[in-house]
Protein backbone atom coordinates (compact mmCIF):
# COMPACT_ATOMS: atom_id res chain seq x y z
CA UNK A 1 0.00 0.00 0.00
CA UNK A 2 1.04 3.61 -0.53
CA UNK A 3 0.50 5.62 2.65
CA UNK A 4 -1.32 8.91 2.08
CA UNK A 5 -2.44 9.63 5.66
CA UNK A 6 -0.27 9.43 8.75
CA UNK A 7 -2.11 6.51 10.33
CA UNK A 8 -1.56 4.51 7.09
CA UNK A 9 2.09 4.26 8.13
CA UNK A 10 1.21 1.79 10.87
CA UNK A 11 -0.71 -0.52 8.54
CA UNK A 12 2.08 -0.14 5.98
CA UNK A 13 4.58 -1.44 8.54
CA UNK A 14 2.25 -4.22 9.67
CA UNK A 15 1.73 -5.53 6.13
CA UNK A 16 5.24 -4.94 4.78
CA UNK A 17 7.81 -5.32 7.55
CA UNK A 18 6.29 -5.95 10.99
CA UNK A 19 8.78 -5.18 13.73
CA UNK A 20 9.53 -7.16 16.87
CA UNK A 21 10.01 -3.78 18.57
CA UNK A 22 7.90 -0.98 17.15
CA UNK A 23 8.02 1.19 20.30
CA UNK A 24 9.40 0.58 23.79
CA UNK A 25 9.87 2.34 27.10
CA UNK A 26 11.29 1.47 30.49
CA UNK A 27 8.78 0.45 33.13
CA UNK A 28 9.89 -0.49 36.66
CA UNK A 29 13.46 -1.01 35.47
CA UNK A 30 12.59 -3.21 32.48
CA UNK A 31 12.13 -2.26 28.84
CA UNK A 32 8.51 -2.90 27.87
CA UNK A 33 8.27 -3.58 24.16
CA UNK A 34 5.34 -3.42 21.74
CA UNK A 35 5.60 -5.14 18.37
CA UNK A 36 3.79 -3.77 15.32
CA UNK A 37 0.82 -6.09 15.79
CA UNK A 38 0.48 -5.00 19.45
CA UNK A 39 0.45 -1.34 18.46
CA UNK A 40 -2.04 -1.89 15.66
CA UNK A 41 -4.45 -3.77 17.93
CA UNK A 42 -4.26 -1.19 20.73
CA UNK A 43 -4.70 1.73 18.33
CA UNK A 44 -7.73 0.16 16.61
CA UNK A 45 -9.48 -0.66 19.88
CA UNK A 46 -8.68 2.79 21.24
CA UNK A 47 -10.18 4.40 18.12
CA UNK A 48 -13.37 2.41 18.68
CA UNK A 49 -13.37 3.28 22.38
CA UNK A 50 -13.08 6.98 21.53
CA UNK A 51 -15.99 6.65 19.14
CA UNK A 52 -18.12 4.94 21.79
CA UNK A 53 -17.29 7.76 24.23
CA UNK A 54 -18.64 10.35 21.79
CA UNK A 55 -15.43 11.57 20.13
CA UNK A 56 -15.85 11.88 16.39
CA UNK A 57 -14.39 13.54 13.31
CA UNK A 58 -13.33 17.14 13.87
CA UNK A 59 -13.31 16.96 17.69
CA UNK A 60 -10.22 18.28 19.46
CA UNK A 61 -8.46 16.10 22.04
CA UNK A 62 -5.49 17.15 24.16
CA UNK A 63 -2.38 15.06 24.90
CA UNK A 64 -0.12 16.14 27.79
CA UNK A 65 2.56 13.62 28.69
CA UNK A 66 6.23 12.84 28.69
CA UNK A 67 7.32 10.51 25.88
CA UNK A 68 5.86 7.03 26.15
CA UNK A 69 4.11 4.62 23.74
CA UNK A 70 0.65 5.64 25.00
CA UNK A 71 1.29 9.10 23.52
CA UNK A 72 1.60 7.52 20.07
CA UNK A 73 -1.35 5.20 20.63
CA UNK A 74 -3.66 8.13 21.34
CA UNK A 75 -2.26 10.18 18.46
CA UNK A 76 -2.76 7.39 15.91
CA UNK A 77 -6.17 6.43 17.31
CA UNK A 78 -7.41 10.00 16.97
CA UNK A 79 -6.14 10.22 13.40
CA UNK A 80 -8.06 7.10 12.36
CA UNK A 81 -11.41 8.64 13.29
CA UNK A 82 -10.60 12.11 11.99
CA UNK A 83 -10.32 13.69 15.43
CA UNK A 84 -7.72 16.43 15.92
CA UNK A 85 -4.93 16.13 18.46
CA UNK A 86 -3.82 19.13 20.49
CA UNK A 87 -0.46 18.27 22.09
CA UNK A 88 0.92 20.31 25.01
CA UNK A 89 4.19 20.27 26.92
CA UNK A 90 4.04 18.44 30.27
CA UNK A 91 6.07 21.28 31.83
CA UNK A 92 3.81 24.11 30.63
CA UNK A 93 1.99 26.40 33.04
CA UNK A 94 -1.62 26.02 34.15
CA UNK A 95 -2.23 29.37 32.48
CA UNK A 96 -1.15 27.93 29.12
CA UNK A 97 -3.22 24.77 29.67
CA UNK A 98 -6.28 26.86 30.47
CA UNK A 99 -5.85 29.04 27.39
CA UNK A 100 -5.24 26.12 24.99
CA UNK A 101 -8.09 24.01 26.39
CA UNK A 102 -10.45 26.95 25.99
CA UNK A 103 -9.17 28.26 22.64
CA UNK A 104 -9.03 24.85 20.93
CA UNK A 105 -12.45 23.78 22.28
CA UNK A 106 -11.17 20.49 23.68
CA UNK A 107 -13.62 17.64 24.10
CA UNK A 108 -11.24 15.35 26.03
CA UNK A 109 -7.68 15.35 27.34
CA UNK A 110 -5.13 12.61 28.03
CA UNK A 111 -2.39 13.14 30.63
CA UNK A 112 0.35 10.89 31.95
CA UNK A 113 0.22 11.07 35.75
CA UNK A 114 -1.36 12.35 38.95
CA UNK A 115 0.54 15.64 38.95
CA UNK A 116 -0.72 16.52 35.48
CA UNK A 117 -4.23 15.45 36.43
CA UNK A 118 -4.19 18.07 39.17
CA UNK A 119 -2.71 20.79 36.93
CA UNK A 120 -5.05 20.18 34.03
CA UNK A 121 -8.17 19.90 36.21
CA UNK A 122 -7.23 23.18 37.87
CA UNK A 123 -6.75 24.79 34.45
CA UNK A 124 -10.08 23.43 33.23
CA UNK A 125 -11.89 24.76 36.30
CA UNK A 126 -10.38 28.22 35.80
CA UNK A 127 -12.15 28.42 32.42
CA UNK A 128 -15.38 26.74 33.64
CA UNK A 129 -14.72 23.80 31.33
CA UNK A 130 -15.51 21.14 33.92
CA UNK A 131 -17.29 18.92 31.40
CA UNK A 132 -14.00 17.97 29.70
CA UNK A 133 -13.16 14.37 30.72
CA UNK A 134 -9.57 13.70 31.76
CA UNK A 135 -7.93 10.32 31.10
CA UNK A 136 -4.59 9.28 32.58
CA UNK A 137 -1.94 6.83 31.33
CA UNK A 138 -1.10 5.95 34.94
CA UNK A 139 -3.84 4.74 37.27
CA UNK A 140 -4.60 7.80 39.35
CA UNK A 141 -7.26 9.35 41.50
CA UNK A 142 -9.70 11.84 39.96
CA UNK A 143 -9.10 10.69 36.38
CA UNK A 144 -10.37 7.89 34.19
CA UNK A 145 -7.91 5.22 33.09
CA UNK A 146 -7.02 5.26 29.39
CA UNK A 147 -7.12 1.47 29.07
CA UNK A 148 -10.83 1.55 29.91
CA UNK A 149 -11.35 3.12 26.50
CA UNK A 150 -9.31 0.33 24.88
CA UNK A 151 -11.46 -2.27 26.66
CA UNK A 152 -14.69 -0.59 25.62
CA UNK A 153 -13.45 -0.55 22.03
CA UNK A 154 -13.24 -4.33 22.03
CA UNK A 155 -17.03 -4.43 22.23
CA UNK A 156 -17.47 -2.24 19.15
CA UNK A 157 -17.88 -3.27 15.53
CA UNK A 158 -14.65 -3.06 13.53
CA UNK A 159 -16.58 -2.14 10.37
CA UNK A 160 -17.46 1.18 12.03
CA UNK A 161 -13.77 1.98 12.27
CA UNK A 162 -13.16 1.09 8.63
CA UNK A 163 -15.91 3.51 7.63
CA UNK A 164 -14.41 6.30 9.76
CA UNK A 165 -10.91 5.76 8.36
CA UNK A 166 -12.27 5.96 4.81
CA UNK A 167 -13.74 9.38 5.56
CA UNK A 168 -10.35 10.86 6.51
CA UNK A 169 -8.72 12.61 3.56
CA UNK A 170 -5.02 13.52 3.14
CA UNK A 171 -5.95 17.21 3.11
CA UNK A 172 -7.78 16.95 6.46
CA UNK A 173 -6.49 18.69 9.57
CA UNK A 174 -4.84 16.19 11.92
CA UNK A 175 -3.31 18.35 14.66
CA UNK A 176 -3.22 21.85 16.14
CA UNK A 177 0.14 22.61 17.75
CA UNK A 178 0.24 25.68 19.94
CA UNK A 179 3.50 27.52 19.74
CA UNK A 180 4.59 30.89 20.97
CA UNK A 181 8.26 30.45 20.17
CA UNK A 182 10.23 32.68 22.50
CA UNK A 183 7.52 35.37 22.88
CA UNK A 184 3.80 36.00 22.68
CA UNK A 185 0.46 34.27 23.26
CA UNK A 186 0.33 30.68 21.97
CA UNK A 187 -0.79 30.36 18.35
CA UNK A 188 -2.44 27.18 17.09
CA UNK A 189 -0.59 25.90 14.01
CA UNK A 190 -2.93 23.80 11.86
CA UNK A 191 -1.24 20.90 10.07
CA UNK A 192 -2.81 18.38 7.72
CA UNK A 193 -1.89 14.78 6.97
CA UNK A 194 -0.58 16.01 3.61
CA UNK A 195 1.68 18.58 5.27
CA UNK A 196 3.57 16.02 7.35
CA UNK A 197 3.38 13.21 4.77
CA UNK A 198 5.20 15.46 2.29
CA UNK A 199 8.04 15.77 4.82
CA UNK A 200 8.12 12.02 5.44
CA UNK A 201 8.45 11.27 1.73
CA UNK A 202 11.21 13.85 1.21
CA UNK A 203 13.30 13.10 4.31
CA UNK A 204 12.93 9.34 3.84
CA UNK A 205 14.54 9.69 0.43
CA UNK A 206 17.33 11.81 1.92
CA UNK A 207 17.94 9.24 4.67
CA UNK A 208 18.04 6.18 2.45
CA UNK A 209 20.63 4.53 4.72
CA UNK A 210 17.97 4.16 7.44
CA UNK A 211 16.11 0.84 7.40
CA UNK A 212 14.16 -1.62 9.55
CA UNK A 213 17.34 -2.94 11.18
CA UNK A 214 17.96 0.44 12.83
CA UNK A 215 17.15 1.45 16.40
CA UNK A 216 16.54 4.98 17.65
CA UNK A 217 16.55 6.51 21.12
CA UNK A 218 13.90 9.21 21.43
CA UNK A 219 13.95 11.90 24.11
CA UNK A 220 12.77 15.15 22.49
CA UNK A 221 9.18 16.00 23.51
CA UNK A 222 6.64 14.37 21.20
CA UNK A 223 4.44 17.44 21.50
CA UNK A 224 7.06 19.25 19.38
CA UNK A 225 6.60 18.69 15.64
CA UNK A 226 10.30 17.88 15.18
CA UNK A 227 10.18 14.79 17.42
CA UNK A 228 6.74 13.83 16.14
CA UNK A 229 7.81 13.95 12.50
CA UNK A 230 10.84 11.81 13.39
CA UNK A 231 8.43 9.27 14.90
CA UNK A 232 6.45 9.09 11.65
CA UNK A 233 9.63 8.70 9.59
CA UNK A 234 10.72 5.88 11.92
CA UNK A 235 7.32 4.24 11.55
CA UNK A 236 7.62 4.49 7.76
CA UNK A 237 11.17 3.09 7.77
CA UNK A 238 10.55 0.38 10.39
CA UNK A 239 13.01 1.81 12.92
CA UNK A 240 12.58 0.45 16.46
CA UNK A 241 11.88 3.40 18.78
CA UNK A 242 12.98 3.37 22.42
CA UNK A 243 11.91 6.25 24.66
CA UNK A 244 14.48 7.50 27.14
CA UNK A 245 13.27 7.49 30.74
CA UNK A 246 14.11 11.17 31.17
CA UNK A 247 16.64 13.79 30.14
CA UNK A 248 18.73 12.77 33.15
CA UNK A 249 19.03 9.13 32.05
CA UNK A 250 19.98 9.68 28.41
CA UNK A 251 23.59 8.57 28.93
CA UNK A 252 22.50 5.35 30.63
CA UNK A 253 19.77 4.67 28.07
CA UNK A 254 22.20 5.19 25.18
CA UNK A 255 24.39 2.42 26.55
CA UNK A 256 21.39 0.11 27.01
CA UNK A 257 19.64 0.71 23.68
CA UNK A 258 22.79 1.16 21.53
CA UNK A 259 20.92 3.25 18.94
CA UNK A 260 21.95 3.79 15.35
CA UNK A 261 20.83 7.39 15.59
CA UNK A 262 18.94 9.91 17.67
CA UNK A 263 17.48 13.38 17.17
CA UNK A 264 18.34 16.28 19.43
CA UNK A 265 18.43 20.06 19.72
CA UNK A 266 21.69 22.07 19.74
CA UNK A 267 21.54 22.92 23.43
CA UNK A 268 21.42 19.23 24.42
CA UNK A 269 24.28 18.46 22.04
CA UNK A 270 26.27 21.28 23.62
CA UNK A 271 25.57 19.85 27.08
CA UNK A 272 26.61 16.39 25.88
CA UNK A 273 29.87 17.86 24.61
CA UNK A 274 30.32 19.75 27.88
CA UNK A 275 30.01 16.45 29.78
CA UNK A 276 32.67 14.92 27.53
CA UNK A 277 34.95 17.90 28.23
CA UNK A 278 34.27 17.61 31.96
CA UNK A 279 35.47 13.98 31.80
CA UNK A 280 38.57 15.16 29.98
CA UNK A 281 39.32 17.68 32.72
CA UNK A 282 39.21 14.85 35.27
CA UNK A 283 42.07 13.04 33.53
CA UNK A 284 45.68 13.41 34.60
CA UNK A 285 49.10 13.50 32.99
CA UNK A 286 49.56 12.06 29.51
CA UNK A 287 45.92 10.94 29.21
CA UNK A 288 44.77 14.51 29.68
CA UNK A 289 47.28 15.85 27.17
CA UNK A 290 46.20 13.25 24.58
CA UNK A 291 42.51 14.05 25.18
CA UNK A 292 42.89 17.78 24.50
CA UNK A 293 45.27 17.12 21.60
CA UNK A 294 42.41 15.12 20.04
CA UNK A 295 39.99 18.01 20.73
CA UNK A 296 42.30 20.47 18.96
CA UNK A 297 42.66 18.04 16.08
CA UNK A 298 38.88 17.63 15.85
CA UNK A 299 38.42 21.39 15.73
CA UNK A 300 40.45 21.44 12.50
CA UNK A 301 38.48 18.62 10.86
CA UNK A 302 36.60 19.48 7.66
CA UNK A 303 33.99 16.81 6.77
CA UNK A 304 34.18 15.69 3.16
CA UNK A 305 37.40 17.59 2.42
CA UNK A 306 40.76 16.05 1.62
CA UNK A 307 43.10 16.56 4.58
CA UNK A 308 46.90 16.21 4.59
CA UNK A 309 48.52 12.80 5.04
CA UNK A 310 50.02 13.96 8.34
CA UNK A 311 46.64 15.16 9.61
CA UNK A 312 45.00 11.87 8.63
CA UNK A 313 47.75 9.93 10.42
CA UNK A 314 47.12 11.96 13.58
CA UNK A 315 43.36 11.55 13.23
CA UNK A 316 43.74 7.79 12.97
CA UNK A 317 45.45 7.75 16.37
CA UNK A 318 43.03 10.29 17.87
CA UNK A 319 40.14 8.06 16.86
CA UNK A 320 41.81 5.00 18.34
CA UNK A 321 42.89 6.62 21.61
CA UNK A 322 40.09 9.10 22.31
CA UNK A 323 37.17 9.31 19.90
CA UNK A 324 36.44 5.56 19.98
CA UNK A 325 35.58 5.99 23.67
CA UNK A 326 33.05 8.70 22.73
CA UNK A 327 31.29 6.28 20.41
CA UNK A 328 31.22 3.60 23.08
CA UNK A 329 29.75 6.06 25.59
CA UNK A 330 26.99 6.78 23.07
CA UNK A 331 26.14 3.10 22.69
CA UNK A 332 28.76 1.96 20.18
CA UNK A 333 26.49 1.80 17.11
CA UNK A 334 25.82 5.48 16.48
CA UNK A 335 25.97 6.44 12.80
CA UNK A 336 24.47 9.89 12.89
CA UNK A 337 22.74 12.51 15.02
CA UNK A 338 19.98 14.75 13.69
CA UNK A 339 19.99 18.26 15.11
CA UNK A 340 17.15 20.73 14.69
CA UNK A 341 15.07 23.53 16.27
CA UNK A 342 17.89 26.11 16.27
CA UNK A 343 21.33 26.80 14.80
CA UNK A 344 24.19 24.51 15.78
CA UNK A 345 27.78 25.52 16.49
CA UNK A 346 29.89 24.50 13.46
CA UNK A 347 32.69 23.26 15.74
CA UNK A 348 30.41 20.48 17.03
CA UNK A 349 29.84 19.27 13.48
CA UNK A 350 33.62 19.17 12.98
CA UNK A 351 34.52 17.52 16.28
CA UNK A 352 31.85 14.83 16.14
CA UNK A 353 32.70 14.28 12.47
CA UNK A 354 36.29 13.66 13.52
CA UNK A 355 34.89 11.08 15.94
CA UNK A 356 33.12 9.39 12.99
CA UNK A 357 29.68 10.55 14.18
CA UNK A 358 27.87 12.51 11.49
CA UNK A 359 25.72 15.41 12.66
CA UNK A 360 22.93 16.09 10.18
CA UNK A 361 21.61 19.56 10.86
CA UNK A 362 18.11 20.48 9.75
CA UNK A 363 16.02 23.61 9.64
CA UNK A 364 12.32 24.32 9.79
CA UNK A 365 9.45 25.54 11.92
CA UNK A 366 6.25 24.12 13.35
CA UNK A 367 4.49 26.01 10.55
CA UNK A 368 6.47 24.01 7.95
CA UNK A 369 5.76 20.55 9.41
CA UNK A 370 8.73 21.11 10.26
CA UNK A 371 11.45 20.51 7.66
CA UNK A 372 12.65 22.98 5.05
CA UNK A 373 16.24 21.76 4.74
CA UNK A 374 18.31 18.91 6.10
CA UNK A 375 21.85 17.56 5.80
CA UNK A 376 22.04 14.19 4.11
CA UNK A 377 23.92 11.56 6.18
CA UNK A 378 26.99 11.38 3.99
CA UNK A 379 30.27 13.02 4.93
CA UNK A 380 30.69 14.66 1.53
CA UNK A 381 27.29 16.43 1.93
CA UNK A 382 28.05 17.93 5.34
CA UNK A 383 28.91 21.63 5.51
CA UNK A 384 29.55 22.98 9.01
CA UNK A 385 27.58 26.18 9.55
CA UNK A 386 24.84 25.19 7.09
CA UNK A 387 21.42 23.74 7.88
CA UNK A 388 21.55 21.24 5.06
CA UNK A 389 19.98 21.15 1.61
CA UNK A 390 16.48 22.25 0.64
CA UNK A 391 14.31 19.14 0.59
CA UNK A 392 12.49 17.96 -2.53
CA UNK A 393 9.20 19.69 -3.25
CA UNK A 394 9.99 22.76 -1.15
CA UNK A 395 10.88 26.18 -2.56
CA UNK A 396 13.03 28.75 -0.76
CA UNK A 397 13.93 32.31 -1.66
CA UNK A 398 15.70 35.08 0.23
CA UNK A 399 13.81 38.37 0.50
CA UNK A 400 15.51 41.74 -0.02
CA UNK A 401 15.93 42.15 3.74
CA UNK A 402 17.50 38.69 4.06
CA UNK A 403 14.43 36.89 5.42
CA UNK A 404 13.93 33.27 4.38
CA UNK A 405 10.65 32.67 2.54
CA UNK A 406 9.39 29.19 1.72
CA UNK A 407 6.56 27.59 -0.21
CA UNK A 408 5.49 23.98 -0.58
CA UNK A 409 3.14 21.18 0.51
CA UNK A 410 4.65 21.28 4.01
CA UNK A 411 3.39 24.79 4.84
CA UNK A 412 0.56 24.93 7.40
CA UNK A 413 -3.11 25.64 6.71
CA UNK A 414 -2.82 28.67 8.99
CA UNK A 415 -3.26 29.65 12.63
CA UNK A 416 -6.42 28.30 14.27
CA UNK A 417 -9.05 31.07 14.65
CA UNK A 418 -6.41 33.68 13.73
CA UNK A 419 -6.91 34.71 10.07
CA UNK A 420 -5.22 38.07 10.57
CA UNK A 421 -2.12 36.51 12.13
CA UNK A 422 -2.06 34.04 9.24
CA UNK A 423 -2.12 36.89 6.71
CA UNK A 424 0.87 38.48 8.46
CA UNK A 425 3.08 35.47 7.63
CA UNK A 426 1.49 34.10 4.44
CA UNK A 427 1.36 35.78 1.04
CA UNK A 428 -1.55 35.27 -1.34
CA UNK A 429 0.63 33.09 -3.58
CA UNK A 430 1.64 30.77 -0.74
CA UNK A 431 5.00 32.10 0.46
CA UNK A 432 5.52 31.75 4.20
CA UNK A 433 7.65 34.30 6.05
CA UNK A 434 9.86 32.28 8.41
CA UNK A 435 11.13 35.24 10.44
CA UNK A 436 14.69 33.91 10.03
CA UNK A 437 17.55 35.60 8.24
CA UNK A 438 19.64 33.39 6.00
CA UNK A 439 21.71 32.76 2.90
CA UNK A 440 21.31 30.26 0.07
CA UNK A 441 24.43 28.79 -1.54
CA UNK A 442 24.49 26.82 -4.80
CA UNK A 443 20.68 27.17 -4.84
CA UNK A 444 20.29 24.42 -2.27
CA UNK A 445 22.53 24.82 0.82
CA UNK A 446 20.84 26.97 3.47
CA UNK A 447 22.63 28.94 6.19
CA UNK A 448 20.68 30.52 9.05
CA UNK A 449 22.34 33.68 10.30
CA UNK A 450 19.77 35.02 12.77
CA UNK A 451 16.16 35.57 13.78
CA UNK A 452 14.73 38.67 12.11
CA UNK A 453 13.11 39.77 15.37
CA UNK A 454 16.38 39.29 17.26
CA UNK A 455 18.36 41.69 15.10
CA UNK A 456 18.85 44.99 16.88
CA UNK A 457 20.31 48.38 16.07
CA UNK A 458 22.76 50.25 18.28
CA UNK A 459 22.35 53.96 18.97
CA UNK A 460 25.05 54.46 16.34
CA UNK A 461 22.79 52.95 13.69
CA UNK A 462 24.65 49.63 13.28
CA UNK A 463 22.63 46.40 12.99
CA UNK A 464 23.80 43.55 15.22
CA UNK A 465 22.97 39.87 14.65
CA UNK A 466 23.28 38.15 18.07
CA UNK A 467 23.30 34.53 16.88
CA UNK A 468 26.71 34.46 15.11
CA UNK A 469 28.27 36.18 18.12
CA UNK A 470 26.67 33.80 20.59
CA UNK A 471 27.59 30.68 18.61
CA UNK A 472 31.21 31.77 18.36
CA UNK A 473 31.51 32.69 22.02
CA UNK A 474 30.04 29.33 23.09
CA UNK A 475 32.99 27.65 21.41
CA UNK A 476 35.06 28.82 24.38
CA UNK A 477 35.86 26.14 26.95
CA UNK A 478 34.90 28.70 29.61
CA UNK A 479 31.48 29.79 28.28
CA UNK A 480 28.31 27.76 28.66
CA UNK A 481 25.50 30.25 27.89
CA UNK A 482 25.49 33.77 26.50
CA UNK A 483 22.96 36.40 25.44
CA UNK A 484 24.06 39.45 23.48
CA UNK A 485 22.20 42.70 24.24
CA UNK A 486 22.49 46.31 23.07
CA UNK A 487 19.34 47.51 21.32
CA UNK A 488 19.51 51.32 21.08
CA UNK A 489 22.66 51.30 23.19
CA UNK A 490 26.14 52.53 22.26
CA UNK A 491 27.57 49.03 21.79
CA UNK A 492 26.83 45.30 22.17
CA UNK A 493 27.25 43.74 25.62
CA UNK A 494 26.60 40.25 26.93
CA UNK A 495 25.27 38.23 29.83
CA UNK A 496 27.51 35.17 30.22
CA UNK A 497 27.08 31.96 32.22
CA UNK A 498 30.50 30.29 32.54
CA UNK A 499 31.13 26.61 31.85
CA UNK A 500 31.93 25.93 35.48
CA UNK A 501 33.74 22.61 34.94
CA UNK A 502 36.17 24.40 32.63
CA UNK A 503 36.49 27.28 35.10
CA UNK A 504 37.30 24.89 37.96
CA UNK A 505 40.01 23.30 35.84
CA UNK A 506 41.45 26.68 34.93
CA UNK A 507 41.52 27.68 38.60
CA UNK A 508 43.26 24.43 39.51
CA UNK A 509 45.94 24.99 36.87
CA UNK A 510 46.54 28.52 38.18
CA UNK A 511 46.59 27.61 41.90
CA UNK A 512 43.37 29.49 42.60
CA UNK A 513 41.23 28.02 45.38
CA UNK A 514 37.74 27.34 44.01
CA UNK A 515 35.04 28.18 46.57
CA UNK A 516 31.63 28.49 44.90
CA UNK A 517 30.32 29.44 41.47
CA UNK A 518 28.83 32.66 42.85
CA UNK A 519 32.11 33.71 44.46
CA UNK A 520 34.39 32.69 41.60
CA UNK A 521 32.66 34.88 39.00
CA UNK A 522 33.70 37.86 41.17
CA UNK A 523 37.30 36.70 41.62
CA UNK A 524 39.75 39.32 40.19
CA UNK A 525 41.87 36.75 38.32
CA UNK A 526 38.78 35.07 36.86
CA UNK A 527 37.66 38.49 35.64
CA UNK A 528 41.06 39.03 33.98
CA UNK A 529 40.81 35.62 32.28
CA UNK A 530 37.33 36.38 30.92
CA UNK A 531 38.52 39.77 29.71
CA UNK A 532 41.22 37.95 27.73
CA UNK A 533 38.72 35.35 26.44
CA UNK A 534 36.19 37.96 25.31
CA UNK A 535 38.99 39.92 23.65
CA UNK A 536 40.23 36.84 21.81
CA UNK A 537 36.75 35.91 20.54
CA UNK A 538 35.97 39.51 19.55
CA UNK A 539 38.75 39.30 16.95
CA UNK A 540 36.37 37.26 14.76
CA UNK A 541 34.01 40.24 14.34
CA UNK A 542 33.98 43.79 13.02
CA UNK A 543 34.70 46.50 15.57
CA UNK A 544 31.06 47.64 15.81
CA UNK A 545 29.92 44.03 16.48
CA UNK A 546 32.40 43.32 19.28
CA UNK A 547 31.29 42.79 22.89
CA UNK A 548 32.43 45.85 24.82
CA UNK A 549 31.17 44.82 28.27
CA UNK A 550 29.82 41.69 29.90
CA UNK A 551 28.38 40.36 33.16
CA UNK A 552 29.07 36.87 34.52
CA UNK A 553 26.12 34.99 36.04
CA UNK A 554 26.38 32.12 38.52
CA UNK A 555 23.10 30.31 37.72
CA UNK A 556 22.36 28.84 34.25
CA UNK A 557 19.14 29.75 32.47
CA UNK A 558 16.63 26.91 32.42
CA UNK A 559 13.12 25.80 31.53
CA UNK A 560 12.22 25.87 35.22
CA UNK A 561 13.06 29.58 35.48
CA UNK A 562 11.06 30.20 32.27
CA UNK A 563 14.19 31.55 30.58
CA UNK A 564 14.40 28.69 28.07
CA UNK A 565 11.66 27.24 25.87
CA UNK A 566 10.90 23.49 26.14
CA UNK A 567 13.27 23.01 23.18
CA UNK A 568 15.96 24.94 25.14
CA UNK A 569 15.93 28.11 23.07
CA UNK A 570 16.57 31.38 24.86
CA UNK A 571 13.55 33.49 25.81
CA UNK A 572 15.25 36.84 25.26
CA UNK A 573 12.43 38.98 26.60
CA UNK A 574 12.27 36.97 29.83
CA UNK A 575 16.04 37.04 30.34
CA UNK A 576 16.14 40.76 29.57
CA UNK A 577 13.39 41.41 32.11
CA UNK A 578 15.00 39.20 34.76
CA UNK A 579 18.39 40.88 34.38
CA UNK A 580 17.34 44.46 33.64
CA UNK A 581 19.48 45.86 36.45
CA UNK A 582 22.59 43.97 35.34
CA UNK A 583 22.10 45.10 31.73
CA UNK A 584 21.60 48.72 32.71
CA UNK A 585 24.68 48.61 34.91
CA UNK A 586 26.84 47.48 31.97
CA UNK A 587 25.95 50.65 30.10
CA UNK A 588 26.32 52.90 33.15
CA UNK A 589 29.87 51.57 33.45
Amino acid sequence: MKPTRLFDLLENQLLGFPQKVCVAYKYNGTWKQFNTSDVNSIVNHLSLGLLSSGITKGDKVGIISANRPEWNFVDLALQQIGAISVPMYPNSTEKDYAYICWHSELKMVFVSDQQLVRSVKSAIRSKNLNEIPVYSFDKTENAQYWEDLVKSGKNETVSRLHAMKAEVKPEDLFTIIYTSGTTGTPKGVMLTHDNVMSIIRSTSNSFDIVNESWTALSFLPLCHIFARAIFFVDLFKGVSIYYAESMDTISENLKEVKPDYFATVPRLLEKLYDKILAKGYELNGAKKQIFFWAIRLGNSYQPGEKMSAFYNWQLKWARKLVFSKWKQALGGNLSCIISGASALQPRLVRIFGAAEILICEGYGLTETSPTISITKPYEERIRPGYAGEIINGVEVKIADDGEILTRGPNVMMGYFKEPELTKEVMTDDGWFHTGDIGELTDDRYLKITDRKKELFKTSGGKYIAPQPLENKFRESLLIDQIMVVGSNQKYPAALIVPFFSGLREWCLLHDISYTSDAEMIRHPEVKIKFDEEVGRLNENFAHFEQIKNYTLLSVPWSIETNELTPTLKLKRRVVTKNFTDAIELMYEE
